[in-house]
């Protein structure tokens, strides 16, 4: 409703003018008065923009119950106003009332439009009701409305979200006029079900991206660990000139992190100064963990004492990397520091300064830190917070204290745990307690060829040749297959992934010599490789 018809409405009743004006409950109320001692709000027009003034996404204050409220006192509501309460309850922490609108819609004989049904699959998406979100889209095709590309658009985007990626895929190709939305959305679910492939496919196909599309993909690779190809989409944003926006950024500086590549850090540090973003809170976090991932301390924690705020996250990373390359005692003082701010530890606070301890050998403190999580804090231990004090044990040498906290644990041990114990086994050379964390492991993932691998070495550093070569039988026997290692560096801003065996690689005959000119050198220079750990890998 707008023009002249729209003028002539506000005119009947002024009042409606000054909702350009409103800014909180107490003046809505006195308009709304207002319009109750002149009973203009029996007219439909008039509470319908009161309504939809209170579901204003851009108001400060939630009125959806002051919406509700007026609601109840109309005897025939029309479908705008259903359809306003079902968009603001769709986006609120009650989502399941805009599925109460709309029965209620058709109970009074009205016909949803394509206006209705969007937040109708909005609500159930919120809801995470796979249910409830086929049902709505069966009432769809009852009203013949599943052509509209709006409903189209909405339909596809709660199956991706769902993880069905099959149901998404079949609407979206049935779209005659797919949109950025649409494509959007089908790469979004893609990679949250963790096929970068097909997700990336798709990118590649789209007639036309937008500043969300690069992000989602970025993001998608670095949310499934292929960090090489997050900072390669990152160039190629670059090379067509699209400007990255903070939260592109984030993914970039985060993979950067992962991949241990410093130079390409600072490059993308260099980008968000030179394009003048906004260093937020998340931003900075990242910074603060790539250069501390990187052993670049100095530089870490020069960006995080430049943070305009800090919150747990931001200390955490901070810790973290300094747990990493080994500055225990620092970590120790940033934790304490953190801890007298008046911030509370989180679960990965704990993790990250157990880990400090266990790097510096820092045993007692490691062991004080982990019973303060409950008496202190009153946080129940994770199973991440057992590993690290098993690890903790473990590093110093007490392997039979670190096997009787495992045995005694409150929780049931994990994978994890006691593979942090038959690591600790392997530096020791302790096959007695490996072989009894061994085969619990072999038990918990019969499939994973790690842990017989590293059963198998311990054995053979201890001379049990006769039982290593048994555990590479129990290998083929069960058809457990080693994945192939592979390494990542950077030359000139670029990543190389190099996989064992892999012979594609456009330069592999240069790199094959290169590699035995090195090997030859370095044998002339008295290097013998360490064999110790040879015999299954």
């Amino acid at each position: 409703m707008s023009g002249p018809i729209l003028t002539t409405l506000r005119l009947k009743n002024p009042k409606l003018l000054l909702l350009e004006f409103c800014s909180c409950l107490s003046h809505l109320k006195i308009i709304h008065g207002h319009m109750i001692r002149t009973h203009s709000i029996t007219d439909v027009f008039s509470a319908s923009r009161l309504i939809a003034f209170c579901i204003n996404p851009t108001f400060q204050s939630n009125l959806l119950t002051y919406a509700f409220s007026i609601f109840s006192q109309l005897e025939n509501p029309n479908l705008f106003i259903y359809n306003a309460l079902i968009q603001g309850f769709s986006a609120s922490e009650n989502p399941s009332q805009s599925l109460h609108f709309y029965t209620q819609l058709q109970s009074q004989g009205l016909f949803p439009d394509n206006i209705t049904f969007p937040f109708l699959v909005k609500a159930c998406t919120k809801l995470v009701s796979v249910y409830m979100g086929i049902q709505v889209h069966a009432q769809i095709i009852k009203h013949g409305l599943l052509n509209d590309v709006y409903v189209q658009n909405s339909v596809v985007h709660m199956y991706a979200t769902f993880g069905d990626m099959k149901a998404a895929r079949n609407i979206f190709r049935r779209m005659h006029r797919s949109n950025v939305v649409s494509w959007t959305s089908m790469i979004a679910g893609y990679s949250k079900c963790g096929d970068v492939k097909s997700a990336r496919k798709l990118f590649d196909k789209m007639p036309e991206k937008n500043l969300v599309t690069w992000s989602i993909m970025i993001s998608g690779y670095a949310k499934n660990s292929r960090f090489d190809k997050a900072v390669e989409l990152f160039q190629v944003l670059q090379s067509e000139g699209v400007r990255a926006n903070e939260t592109v950024m984030v993914s970039v500086i985060s993979s950067c992190a992962h991949l241990g590549a410093l130079e390409l850090g600072e490059k993308a540090h260099e980008y968000v100064e030179r394009n003048n973003l906004d260093v937020n809170l998340i931003l900075g976090t990242a910074l603060v963990d790539m250069y501390a991932r990187c052993g670049c301390i100095e530089k870490a924690i020069r960006v995080f004492e430049g943070l305009p705020e800090r919150d747990t996250l931001s200390w955490t990373s901070l810790i973290a990397g300094l747990a990493l390359h080994g500055y225990a005692e620092m970590a120790l003082k940033y934790f304490e520091e953190m801890v007298n701010t008046g911030l509370t530890p989180r679960d990965i606070t704990f993790t990250a300064i157990l880990s400090a301890c266990s790097h510096g050998g820092l045993v007692e403190k490691g062991l004080e830190i982990f019973e303060s999580i409950k008496i202190d804090y009153g946080i129940q231990p994770r199973l991440e917070h057992y590993g690290c004090v098993v690890d903790l044990l473990g590093r110093a040498g007490k392997l039979a204290e670190a096997e009787k906290f495992v045995l005694n644990m409150p929780i049931e041990p994990n994978a994890p745990i006691w593979g942090a114990l038959l690591g600790a086994c392997r530096i020791h050379k302790n096959a007695e307690i490996a072989e009894r964390a061994g085969k619990v492991l072999i038990q918990l993932l019969p499939e994973h060829s790690g842990y017989y691998v590293l059963l198998s070495n311990i054995y053979a550093r201890t001379n049990k040749w006769e039982t290593a070569e048994n555990m590479r039988n129990m290998m083929k026997l069960k058809g457990v297959k080693k994945p192939p290692g592979y390494s990542l560096i950077v030359m000139e801003g670029k990543v190389h992934r190099f996989t064992m065996g892999d012979k594609l690689h456009p330069e592999i005959e240069k790199i094959e010599r290169m590699w035995e000119e090195i090997l030859r050198k370095i044998r002339l220079a008295g290097y013998s490789g360490n064999t110790a750990d040879a015999c299954l890998t």
